[in-house]
């Protein structure tokens, strides 16, 4: 009863705060908080009934889940040494802490119990989400005994994502939204290196276009390979360094960039420095991002000795610079449908070193094990849930994190004015553009 009473409380004054919005709204406008974003609707109808709904219906949901256990489980003792035990009447459910609220949803809080683990509420988040009628559940366990229950009651990527202005730095791109309606960054710095894969029309070319789009306003020489004749990355042409659309191309410009990987360890040695970015601004060398679409084009070859070749010297390429470039200012960002070792001997060990991993829509669970499984593997079942009509919609890693994401649509305005941004200053690349317009 008493809670119940909180949570009208709650809404009561949060109805007071949107009848008083034309008075505090400019005022907190001024100071930069993003007022017109804040999900009022759900905050005085959703959030208190979908609360009301997971306080009135835990201890059930607990027991029926397997998630409910009993300190003092029954005993009889009958003849000498045999002892029996049955099933307790009584099970005890987890506590739960107060649902701290989001911008779509809500947060929560278990205790586990003694010998209890996180797997059986990893495998519970379906029945919460049917049980407390919201879009998504997501169940992490960020210490020791602790379980957190991230509770997304309308899904926040429906319709267009619109474009925002979050701070960000060099090397950070902002792509889309989160599920938990914040914005979605890429960062080069934190992360150097990362993987997209997806099935035809999923949202890869999206997310590159996207990222293009993000880092063509900053500082950063950019290069890309598409072997499908430039269809993607040469819309593109006017901001990229280089170009490559045959895999002669791409080896060319893969040689170079490991090259230059060599130069610049020679400076940072000269510095004694480990890293580009402990040397003095005026003597960094500017970033270099490597973009590639659909990464099978330079495993797959057709049998004969030098295609052969040429498909394992394109691998050999691609994993020094992912073993060497991170800390000298080289990233990659690859896209493919999946990555595993069908396409050649090093292709496992590629993805070894790619630590962002983005997983779009998936035909077969193999594909989304293989960009997830191996960082985050409850994450698998709910890349399998994406939609056809979810073009866009990927589960994303953040550090040993994941959630669900979407892209923005890049327009063509923004690919025209993408096109007429010069190329940014960078010595390292001598490769000339290949002639993508014939």
């Amino acid at each position: 009863m008493a809670a119940t009473l909180v949570v009208w409380l709650l809404s009561a004054l949060l109805l007071v705060g949107v009848l008083t919005q034309s008075w505090w709204e400019p005022r907190l406008a001024e100071r930069g908080f993003p007022v017109r974003r804040w999900p009022w609707r759900w905050w005085l109808t959703g959030y208190p009934v979908t609360v009301l709904r997971v306080l009135t219906t835990w201890r059930r949901l607990a027991h029926l889940s397997g998630l409910a256990v009993s300190v003092r489980p029954e005993r009889r003792l009958i003849g000498g040494d045999l002892v029996v035990e049955g099933r307790a009447l009584r099970p005890r459910a987890p506590r739960l802490s107060w649902p701290v609220p989001t911008a779509h949803g809500f947060t929560l809080r278990l205790l586990l119990h003694p010998g209890q683990t996180p797997a059986k509420y990893f495998a519970a988040a379906q029945a919460m989400a049917h049980a407390w009628q919201v879009h998504h559940v997501r169940v992490t366990s960020p210490r020791r005994g602790v379980v957190v229950v991230h509770v997304t009651a309308i899904d926040p990527l429906t319709g267009d994502v619109p474009s925002s202005t979050p701070r960000t730095h060099l090397l950070c791109a902002d792509v889309g939204r989160t599920e938990d309606g914040e914005p979605w960054l890429i960062d080069l710095r934190s992360v150097p290196h990362w993987l997209i894969t997806g099935a035809t029309q999923s949202g890869k070319s999206s997310l590159l276009a996207a990222v293009v789009l993000a880092l063509s306003r900053q500082p950063v020489a950019l290069v890309g390979i598409d072997c499908k004749g430039g269809m993607e990355l040469g819309r593109f042409a006017g901001r990229l360094s280089a170009l490559a659309t045959d895999r002669a191309h791409a080896i060319a410009l893969l040689g170079r960039a490991v090259d230059e990987i060599h130069a610049r360890t020679r400076q940072c040695r000269r510095a004694g420095t480990r890293t580009v970015w402990d040397l003095p601004e005026d003597a960094r060398p500017v970033p270099l991002v490597v973009l590639v679409d659909e990464l099978a084009e330079l495993y797959l070859h057709d049998g004969t000795r030098q295609d052969r070749e040429d498909a394992e010297q394109c691998g050999t390429l691609l994993l020094r610079i992912a073993q060497l470039g991170a800390a000298l200012g080289v990233h990659l960002i690859l896209a493919g449908q999946r990555v595993g070792s069908d396409l050649g001997p090093r292709a496992t060990a590629l993805r070894a070193q790619l630590g962002g991993r983005v997983c779009h829509r998936a035909h077969d669970q193999a594909s989304a094990e293989m960009t997830l499984g191996d960082i985050a593997p409850d994450a698998v079942v709910t890349a399998q849930t994406i939609g056809e009509h979810e073009r866009g919609v990927a589960v994303t890693t953040t550090g040993a994190d994941w959630v669900r994401a979407r892209s923005r649509l890049i327009t063509p305005a923004d690919v025209d004015d993408i096109s007429r941004t010069d190329p940014h200053p960078f010595s390292g690349l001598r490769v000339e553009k290949a002639d993508v317009t014939a």
